[in-house]
């Protein structure tokens, strides 16, 4: 039937056309953006997904910048150990020459190891990272127990689990055990660090028994500290006990240096870790979300010469309504 009124031929490449139109456009959008899904009305699913996704990565991200503050840290602490190490070495060097020697010569001894007591205390005030320092501490407060350094707390990992709970890891740096020096006045041989704690001469051990030793006069409770020790008015005995205490200390720092190492290399390890997950992340949402951009090009086209061929449709669509005037000459 002919009608003025309904043009069906029309209505239908009218509505063909909109749908090619339709589709123009989300190719055309997902060609500009890149993106299959960019916005929850394009697959609520796979955006839910992929923006937890994205979050989580972001908090990757900074658990990386931590990693690399936190490397930072250890790597400052560890560099001054070991060369700590080294010095506290040239001390016992300095100690075995003064066994034997005469009073005027200790004295000149004690000058060499007096400068090398300074540079300790130097280098380990010095071995400050972002406004912390490991070995030159002060336990008076900011403590959960004066004169007992808490453990430094590196941030290592960022989980999520399957019910979407998130969790923090941390790789922890046991401070108390490779601090230098404590200045919190009444610490306990003990809990000082490992140079400014008394030792008992006998066993070369930090212990609060201990008590200062005086010199030429050998007592049970003898105690050094690598610290403030002096070679000056003690005798071979004392020097040779001395030279325990040191090599004790020197023992302890080696330790100290090692757990630093390991704490280095673990973080050193969790950093490429938390960079390979980053990535994973990168690719598993671009699978999700990313627009295949070969087949969206072809469509592209395709959908382009639709587009002409609806409106080639819906041209000839409306021109029956003219030929309908040729009935009425």
């Amino acid at each position: 039937m002919a009608s003025i009124l309904t043009n069906a031929s029309a209505l239908t490449a009218l509505q063909s056309l909109s749908a090619t139109n339709k589709s123009l456009e989300m190719t055309q959008a997902r060609i500009s953006t890149g993106y299959r899904v960019a916005e929850a009305s394009d697959n609520a699913a796979y955006w839910s997904i992929a923006t937890t996704m994205r979050s989580d990565k972001s908090s990757l991200s900074v658990v990386k910048d931590a990693l690399g503050l936190g490397a930072g840290k250890v790597d400052t602490a560890y560099s001054v150990t070991n060369d700590t190490v080294k010095i506290v070495n040239l001390i016992k060097d300095k100690l075995v020459a003064a066994v034997g020697a005469s009073a005027a010569d200790k004295a000149k001894i004690q000058v060499e190891i007096t400068a090398f007591q300074l540079q300790l205390k130097t280098a380990a005030d010095g071995a400050v990272f972002s406004g912390a320092n490991w070995l030159s501490v002060d336990t008076t407060t900011g403590q959960t127990t004066p004169g007992t350094h808490d453990d430094a707390q590196i941030v290592s990992a960022f989980t999520r689990n399957a019910a979407g709970k998130i969790a923090l890891q941390t790789i922890d740096i046991n401070v108390q055990s490779v601090k230098l020096y404590d200045a919190f006045g009444t610490a306990t041989n003990v809990e000082k660090g490992i140079l400014d704690g008394l030792r008992l001469a006998t066993s070369g051990v930090r212990d609060n028994t201990a008590t200062a030793a005086a010199g030429g006069t050998v007592a049970a409770t003898d105690g050094y500290a690598v610290s403030t020790l002096t070679v000056v008015g003690f005798n071979d005995t004392q020097i040779q006990q001395m030279l325990n205490v040191v090599d004790a200390a020197a023992r302890e720092l080696t330790d100290a240096a090692t757990n630093l190492g390991a704490a280095k290399t673990r973080i050193d390890l969790q950093k490429n870790a938390t960079q390979a997950l980053m990535d994973s992340i990168d690719r598993g949402v671009g699978q999700l979300v990313d627009a295949d951009m070969n087949q969206e090009s072809t469509r592209l086209q395709a959908l382009q010469v639709q587009q002409q061929l609806g409106i080639q449709a819906l041209s000839i669509a409306n021109s029956n309504s003219q030929n309908i005037l040729a009935l009425f000459k």
